[in-house]
């Protein structure tokens, strides 16, 4: 059996006012996304094959990914104290390190009622615009001082919402919260410390 962590970038630049499931045409905007879709597309023509579309993934980890917004938005916090944003109102879908994990046992466990689909792995909780997760930082950072910019474009235009449902109905559910994750990202980057030459 394959179970094949991909990404739900894949839904490219829908509308954040509907919700992407796992029937919502794919239209990848980057080439990473185009050859996740790809790869997809040959596993689940494949016997004993699942995927996961995982959410942007947060959390702590043995090598740190700085460029996943959670865990940028919370470092730019606690080291820079500032951060300038673009687009502002584009909304993604979450989902904690440990939740990831826990979806793979379960995948590993129920192999036979999941095998042949996709499936949609986020926090329905946490499909947030980039605006309501920096202020939840910010809650957390009182001094972190953050601009939403209106010249400017972010490059990555992804602005989607999605539902985890079909995982639901298949006995699995996130919990971890976003604001759990920023707690633990806090206590872990003040842990760490700064970069080296990085400014005092």
């Amino acid at each position: 059996m394959i179970i094949f962590p991909t990404t739900n970038s894949g839904y490219g630049t829908k509308s954040s006012d509907v919700f992407c499931t796992e029937e919502t045409p794919l239209e990848p905007i980057t080439f990473y996304g185009q050859t996740k879709v790809q790869a997809e597309i040959e596993l689940l023509n494949s016997p004993n094959t699942i995927s996961l579309r995982l959410a942007t993934v947060f959390g702590m980890s043995p090598r740190m990914r700085l460029d996943l917004l959670v865990n940028h938005f919370v470092y730019a916090a606690v080291t820079d104290g500032y951060l300038v944003i673009f687009e502002k109102d584009f909304k993604r879908n979450y989902i904690h390190v440990r939740d990831v994990a826990d979806c793979f046992v379960h995948c590993i466990q129920n192999a036979q009622r999941m095998v042949g689909k996709a499936y949609n792995v986020g926090l329905d909780a946490a499909n947030l615009s980039k605006r309501e997760l920096a202020l939840t930082v910010k809650a957390y950072v009182p001094n972190f001082y953050v601009h939403f910019s209106e010249i400017g474009s972010d490059p990555d235009k992804r602005n989607y919402i999605v539902s985890n449902q079909r995982l639901r109905e298949a006995g699995f559910e996130a919990h971890r919260s976003v604001d759990e994750g920023i707690r633990e990202l806090l206590k872990g980057y003040r842990m760490l410390g700064r970069a080296l030459l990085k400014n005092v």
